[in-house]
């Protein structure tokens, strides 16, 4: 019988699920905010919303990335793009939310916003890559 994954996919699969035990962390940080042990002003209660509900969606999106690129049989660059491009963006979007809402009682978004619209690029070019990918298969 064949194997049913690639081996970059059992990996990044892995990895993906282990991630799972950080978003985990988040969401006690969240229920800490939640249930008034966290102080945060309104803007960072929102951010952490934001960046926790990204984190997960997008491991859960990536996870079923990996499963498309070995469908379209994808390789070189436009396989690595479209299997990386999901994971990356959970990372950088969540990050980005995170980061960008640190510090005491800050009320707007730092520098660290800018891992957002990263975030949003790479999920861009990874799904745009995959659905092309998939439908030339």
């Amino acid at each position: 019988m064949p194997d049913l994954l690639s081996p970059s996919s059992l990996s990044t699969a892995g990895v993906l699920l282990l991630s799972i035990l950080a978003i985990e962390f988040g969401g006690y940080y969240m229920l800490k905010i939640v249930r008034g042990r966290a102080p945060v002003t309104e803007f960072q209660h929102d951010f952490a919303r934001a960046g926790h509900a990204h984190a997960g969606v997008l491991v859960t999106l990536a996870l079923v990335c990996q499963l498309f690129v070995d469908a379209a049989h994808m390789s070189g660059i436009s396989e690595q793009i479209a299997r990386n491009g999901v994971p990356f963006a959970a990372i950088l979007m969540s990050a980005g939310f995170f980061f960008s809402s640190m510090g005491k009682g800050a009320t707007k978004p730092n520098g660290f916003i800018a891992l957002i619209y990263a975030g949003t690029a790479s999920l861009a070019l990874g799904v745009a890559f995959l659905g092309y990918g998939l439908i030339t298969a």
